[in-house]
């Protein structure tokens, strides 16, 4: 079954050196309903080059389910919440899933508190 409803379902993505700074934005963004879920997943292991140097860590990866009209909402609240001074901020829509899921998402983001 996919999407059978208006509203597009957006996986945003970013990451962070230390898991308590993930869980804290998770909680944030789930609190502020920008989010219907949020997932984190440890030891990614990132080779980037920062300001000339190549630098090489382990992140914690967090995906959260929102809807596509909540990105200009949901990114500002990453950039300006984030301990990065250059947060990774993708976002990417799923090009099919259930509809039971996408109208879960929907709801919990739209919904008031």
């Amino acid at each position: 079954m996919t999407q059978d409803h208006l509203s597009e379902i957006l996986i945003v993505v970013t990451s962070f050196s230390r898991l308590e700074d993930a869980q804290v934005m998770a909680r944030q963004l789930i609190e502020h309903r920008l989010a219907a879920c949020v997932q984190m997943q440890q030891g990614i292991h990132s080779i980037y080059r920062w300001e000339g140097q190549i630098c090489e860590e382990f992140e914690v990866l967090l995906s959260a389910k929102t809807v596509l009209d909540k990105w200009d909402e949901i990114a500002h609240f990453i950039e300006s919440q984030h301990p990065y001074d250059l947060p990774e901020l993708i976002a990417y829509t799923p090009e099919k899933y259930s509809a039971q899921y996408g109208n879960w998402v929907e709801a919990e983001v739209k919904s008031l508190p």
